[in-house]
């Protein structure tokens, strides 16, 4: 059984053949018809074939080739191989269970007639049988930007500037970071100067012009690369760097559909190749320690690393990573032909006065989505309180969401009671959600926890008081400040016989404290199948 579209192309085939004078309809007129066939237009894209080029080519064979007999013609009639073709288009249709042949099995069909001029032509446009058998069979486009079938998420046809858009690897697999600040979806960079100067001082390098951001997360890696397309819009940066464009490669689009080996190789290599050829194009990877061992399969050394070693150490690709200090010890200090290509640049936490500042800047971005206002001793106290409570993340990150959550909270409010400036008491509430500490204990002063913490653990502590006022004493040097902002408040071994204290001391130290007590009892794990 031929599909409805198939046999409309066949008749186009034959009338055009008639219209012509032809006494045979050929291959050739098959071919030409075809390419108004939408399943077989689907298959001649998908092999990167020039359409327009092959049907202009299959014209003037035509009409050079066939002689026009006019009305002398009684029947056009399809010639031996055009009635072959068919049979063995209607054939593999029926071994593929499948129930109609299309424009697609009849591409297929074609190839057999090797002698044909219609198969020259296609050969001419590089496509053979296999390419053709590979797309319709495992979805395998000779194309790399060809989207599955050819047409949009809604099955219309896709249009002419949507495919250029999908040739161009960049806008396939990359985001341009320029248009988005030109659109204001990108915050001001606030602070990072030292950083950002850095990072464009290693990008004027003749080679080697690959700035690595290293830092904890969320200390605003992102920021910065995101912040340096902001500043090129606002020509905020030096001449040799006010034409350039950042995009960030996605290496989730890069690697998705990559079912086949040297899928995901020839993808990276297209935009490397589209980077190189600008010479204002830099490329931002972010968590750039996830391209070590992406693409390479079982066995292989081959993986993106090693593809853009060669274009790093030329200086022809311009690329700036971020990662993790954990990241950069485990994956790039193991490296080291890939680490030296990369300049490193340390991106450490913020202060809490530069981040009260970051907070002030960003501030207005936050209030016009939420319709809210924050206080100054709001955004002094998101910093503070989420610098104290909240150990397990970095600043300005944690302060921000602070502020976010907090704003966001008013949204399940009822509009009557929905507050309009956000103060001190909306963010210790969030901060004690968010700590899983009760809302009292951020309430609390701090100076006066500490001025009776002595006081109180001698009151449910008896019979320690030296080891109580050692302990006291070293908890107030360490909130004083005189300790290094990277390490504990402090670390304490509680020695001595059974019964005397030591559990019931570090629990009201955490009572106190209003620090959360997390108890590991060693002794039950003295066996080995309990560790």
């Amino acid at each position: 059984m031929l599909s409805q579209e198939l046999e409309e192309t066949l008749k186009r085939a034959m009338s055009m053949a008639a219209k012509k004078g032809h006494e045979f309809a050929t291959l050739e007129h098959l071919l030409l018809a075809l390419t108004e066939d939408s399943d077989a237009l689907e298959v001649l894209s998908a092999c990167n074939a020039d359409v327009n080029d092959l049907q202009q080519k299959l014209m003037l064979h035509i009409e050079q080739t066939f002689e026009t007999l006019g009305n002398d013609v009684v029947e056009t009639r399809p010639t031996n191989s055009f009635q072959r073709v068919l049979q063995r288009a209607v054939i593999h249709t029926q071994s593929s269970n499948h129930e109609r042949a299309t424009g697609a099995n009849v591409l297929v069909a074609m190839f057999a007639e090797r002698e044909s001029h219609a198969v020259w032509l296609l050969n001419q446009q590089d496509i053979n049988r296999i390419d053709v058998v590979s797309y319709i069979s495992h979805g395998i486009a000779k194309n790399p930007a060809f989207d599955a079938d050819g047409v949009g998420a809604d099955g219309t046809a896709v249009k002419d500037d949507e495919v250029n858009q999908k040739q161009n690897p960049l806008a396939a697999y990359a985001v341009d970071l320029n248009e988005k600040a030109r659109i204001g979806k990108i915050d001001p960079l606030i602070g990072r100067h030292k950083e950002v100067d850095r990072t464009i001082q290693v990008l004027c390098r003749r080679t080697k012009n690959n700035p690595l951001l290293v830092g904890d997360s969320g200390v605003g890696k992102t920021a910065i690369a995101e912040g340096l397309a902001r500043k090129i819009i606002e020509k905020d940066v030096p001449a040799v760097l006010e034409d350039a464009i950042i995009y960030s490669l996605d290496m989730g689009a890069l690697l998705a559909g990559t079912r086949y080996r040297g899928d995901f190789e020839e993808r990276l290599k297209a935009v490397m190749n589209e980077v190189a050829k600008n010479d204002q194009a830099i490329l931002f990877i972010d968590e750039i320690h996830t391209i070590i061992g992406a693409g390479a399969t079982s066995g292989g050394a081959m993986d993106a690393s090693n593809l853009l070693k060669p274009a790093l150490q030329e200086g022809s690709l311009r690329c700036i990573g971020s990662t993790t200090y954990k990241e950069f010890r485990g994956w790039f200090e193991k490296d080291r032909a890939l680490s030296r290509r990369f300049q490193k640049i340390d991106v450490n936490e913020p202060s809490v006065a530069d981040t009260i500042k970051i907070l002030s800047g960003l501030k207005r971005q936050y209030e016009d989505h939420h319709d809210v206002r924050f206080t100054v001793a709001a955004l002094k106290s998101a910093v503070e309180l989420s610098s104290r409570y909240i150990t397990d993340r970095k600043l300005p990150d944690k302060a921000i969401d602070v502020i976010d959550e907090a704003a966001a909270a008013q949204m399940l409010v009822p509009p009557s009671r929905r507050r309009k400036v956000i103060g001190e008491k909306e963010i210790e509430t969030t901060i004690s959600s968010m700590a899983r500490i009760p809302a009292k204990t951020v309430n609390r002063d701090d100076r006066a926890a500490l001025a009776s913490l002595e006081s109180d653990l001698h009151r449910m502590v008896y019979g320690q008081d030296e080891a109580i006022v050692a302990l006291a004493s070293a908890i107030k040097l360490a909130r004083a400040g005189l300790r290094d902002a990277e390490k504990p408040v402090g670390n304490y071994l509680f020695s001595g016989p059974t019964g005397v204290g030591k559990t019931e001391a570090a629990r009201q130290l955490s009572e106190s404290m209003g620090i959360k007590l997390i108890r590991f009892d060693m002794s039950e794990y003295m066996e080995r199948h309990t560790v």
